[in-house]
């Protein structure tokens, strides 16, 4: 993870993205360490470090690094999608309760058979999210 604004500057441009003062911004919180974060999770961090940036610059720049492969979009749901930092081969654990996601080692989860695919088709990856509930013994 890219600790310094040069390294991060390096990064974008390494994955042909123009470093701009709000992309860099963006970036230096989502690379500060393996993290899941949602647009407006990024959108408050980025402005308490004394940014100033619209939650329209920072969708278009999620959709933007997602594109390019610097982050990963794990959508939970069609209203919640989370923007990881982790690029490693890994799985989630969302905790329904409290919105968090977890990951999972790709060793913790065995995928034993996929479906026939279509002809022209191959296998990209496979992403699996297990959504967990506290249990009612729990509460």
């Amino acid at each position: 993870m890219p600790a310094n604004r040069d390294q991060v500057i390096e990064r974008l441009r390494g994955h042909g993205i123009t470093p701009t003062q709000q992309r860099v911004e963006i970036a230096q919180v989502l690379f500060e360490r393996h993290q899941h974060l949602s647009a407006d999770q990024v959108l408050a961090r980025v402005n308490a470090r004394d940014a100033s940036v619209s939650k329209a610059t920072v969708y278009n720049t999620l959709g933007l690094f997602a594109d390019k492969g610097l982050v990963r979009e794990v959508i939970v749901d069609p209203a919640r999608v989370f923007y990881d930092s982790n690029l490693d081969p890994h799985h989630h654990l969302f905790h329904v309760d409290n919105g968090t996601l977890e990951d999972i080692p790709v060793s913790q989860v065995n995928v034993d058979r996929l479906p026939d695919l279509p002809a022209g088709v191959a296998v990209e990856g496979v992403d699996v999210i297990i959504r967990v509930r506290r249990s009612q013994a729990a509460r």
